[in-house]
């Protein structure tokens, strides 16, 4: 186990160094197997995490090139601090991308992420929540397309 290793499985899953180490130890330095060691903690963080009340966030806009179609977000968080910290600024910009995006009627949720298809948008909320320890919630969202009514979409839990 280098440090190398340890640096691209932290590039990877956006886990801590120590954890990362961690995983390798655990996974005997099996890179695929510390990445599933990594993957399932962030799901138990998460799942811990889920019956925290969340009342801080972003409204967060998206238009696209052309101005045709855009989307807003409202994604909540337990605190300010995190609502304005680089990672969860990401997740809400490529969220509101992602509905953008995508015109089939599959629930967010479960959309395949555009910008790596191997997850789904729970899988990058999930992801999202273990590397930053609040408790995250997409409330509700909203796809303009120039000529159409929009949709308003709330979700009861995220």
């Amino acid at each position: 186990m280098s440090k190398d290793d340890i640096l691209r499985l932290r590039e990877s899953t956006g886990a801590g160094i120590m954890d990362c180490k961690r995983a390798l130890a655990d996974a005997k330095g099996n890179y695929d197997k510390a990445q599933e060691l990594l993957k399932k903690k962030g799901l138990d963080t998460a799942l811990k995490k889920s019956g925290r009340e969340v009342r801080e966030g972003q409204i967060i806009s998206y238009v696209h090139a052309g101005g045709k179609i855009g989307a807003l977000v409202e994604i909540n968080c337990e605190t300010d601090f995190v609502a304005r910290n680089d990672v969860f600024q990401r997740f809400a910009r490529d969220l509101a991308m992602q509905v953008a995006a995508q015109t089939e009627d599959v629930p967010l949720l479960e959309q395949k992420f555009i910008k790596d298809p191997t997850k789904t948008i729970r899988d990058y909320l999930t992801e999202t929540v273990a590397r930053l320890g609040e408790n995250i919630r997409v409330r509700r969202f909203v796809r303009f397309q120039l000529g159409e009514d929009p949709r308003l979409e709330e979700l009861a839990a995220g």
